[in-house]
């Protein structure tokens, strides 16, 4: 019902800035008639200008006026079709940010032949009408939701066609190739051959390639758009809450003496040059019949395993060296994939001959004091060296979307079925399905194949009404 309603050739209106009180709101209204119907209420300062005779992209001056009283004195943006967001007629008002006058005047072209848009609905038009492939739309929601620095460049740079671009002559080559070995099929007896199979063999390593990096930076792109989970791991007492207190410059957690006071885990988020990370205080570790403690140290675990930066944190004053090392080798062997940090922390209780005597026994060791606030930049500075903020700053296509993880994993299976064929020499006509196969999954991420009204209905339902 949502997918059908939004494909109607019908004109659509609706508040494009948030709800509520402010200097300004802005009314959006697209569609075949869009210019037509606020012309019939619109009375320009400049006595006898209609917005019909006006030019695209104008902005003009006047009032909504309604049964001879005037609603609000307004701007009028008129973009015509097909240079406007949508690719229809659109018409902005830009209206006075009080609550009363924006519904009066949605109201007003609600009953005079408007519809309330649905969720997304102006950005859908906008793709079904080829102003943007599937993908760039799909980025419009992120640009909106982004929330840092690197949530907003990888937005950005999928909106402008990042993954589209990438794909688009890999694609376009495969189509060749695929309709090439189509022809063959045709000729099936008489043992031509009219695809160069040398060069075909290059596009297929070459796809494989493209692909499995596209697919390697999903786990960076995902952390950037919804931040980057960092698990504070170590044993009861040796200052995890306090480091969080720290880091996030607020009494978030609970500090006590009192071993085992963290029982669930705590989270807040922090932006360090622009990347967003999820800071998780955890139960101290340690062997206990306490149940609930128990539990707790359970869920200590479960966060490292889905953390993708474990930091873990040492007492300073401990003198049992075996014991430590013992710890930091098991944290290690239980995470052997996970980015460790191994933090020192109160060393403001120890002198500096046995901090310079620690940072020499365990590599890579940040000593800092929690309590005093003492070394926390240099910790921040070393979360964000082991983020590969790079890749941002190059301008590399990152994946963030788990829809077109799934298609190019399901590409990638279909194009190596595809390399398998062709080192086996088996006959074109069975791996021919696998090229197929491996096209419209690449064609579902831009929308260049047919993709399931279900699934369009789901990705725009998640925009805001305005876009």
């Amino acid at each position: 019902m949502y997918f059908c309603n939004m494909i109607k050739n019908d004109t659509i209106i609706a508040l494009a800035t948030p709800s509520g009180v402010g200097a300004i709101s802005v009314i959006r209204i697209s569609g075949n008639n869009a210019i037509t119907i606020v012309d019939s209420f619109f009375k320009s300062i400049k006595e006898g200008k209609q917005l019909i005779k006006q030019k695209t992209h104008t902005i003009h001056l006047g009032h909504i006026i309604n049964e001879g009283i005037i609603l609000d004195e307004v701007l009028v943006s008129v973009f015509k079709n097909p240079n406007s967001y949508t690719g229809e007629d659109v018409v902005e008002i830009s209206c006075h940010g009080s609550t009363y006058i924006q519904q009066e005047i949605i109201q007003l072209f609600l009953q005079n032949r408007c519809r309330m848009a649905d969720n997304g609905e102006f950005t859908m038009r906008a793709f079904l009408n080829g102003k943007m492939d599937l993908s760039q739309a799909e980025a419009v929601a992120d640009v909106i939701a982004s929330n840092s620095e690197a949530s907003h460049v990888t937005a950005i740079q999928q909106m402008r066609g990042g993954i589209s671009n990438e794909l688009k002559e890999l694609r376009g080559q495969l189509l060749d190739f695929a309709a090439l070995i189509e022809l063959e099929l045709d000729f099936s007896g008489e043992d031509v051959e009219f695809a160069d199979r040398t060069k075909f063999k290059e596009l297929v390593a070459k796809i494989t390639f493209v692909l499995k990096r596209l697919i390697d930076s999903f786990s960076f792109g995902n952390a950037m758009k919804n931040g980057i989970p960092v698990a504070i791991i170590g044993e009861p007492n040796v200052g995890k809450s306090t480091l969080l207190n720290a880091l996030l410059n607020e009494e978030k957690a609970i500090v006590s003496d009192i071993a085992g006071t963290t029982r669930d885990a705590i989270e807040d988020e922090l932006i360090i040059k622009g990347v967003t990370f999820r800071f998780i205080d955890t139960a101290g570790i340690r062997e206990t019949k306490d149940i609930v403690e128990n539990i707790g140290i359970k869920k200590a675990y479960e966060k490292a395993e889905n953390a993708q930066l474990i930091i873990f944190l040492i007492d300073a004053k401990t003198e049992n060296k075996e014991k430590r090392f013992a710890e930091i080798e098991a944290i290690k062997k239980r995470f052997p994939n996970k980015k460790l940090l191994v933090i020192a922390n109160k060393t403001d209780l120890i002198p500096q001959q046995e901090i310079e005597i620690l940072q020499t026994d365990i590599e890579n060791l940040i000593p800092l004091s929690a309590k005093n606030k003492v070394g926390i930049d240099e910790l921040k500075s070393e979360l964000t060296s082991l983020v590969n903020i790079g890749a941002l700053s190059n301008n590399e296509t990152i994946v963030t979307n788990s829809r077109h993880f799934e298609a190019l994993n399901n590409a990638l299976i279909a194009i190596s079925s595809v390399q398998k064929g062709i080192d086996l020499a088996i006959s074109t006509d069975l791996f021919s399905i696998d090229i197929r196969e491996c096209l419209r999954h690449l064609g579902t991420i831009t929308g260049d194949y047919d993709v399931d009204k279900d699934i369009l209905g789901h990705i725009f339902s998640n925009f805001c009404i305005g876009k």
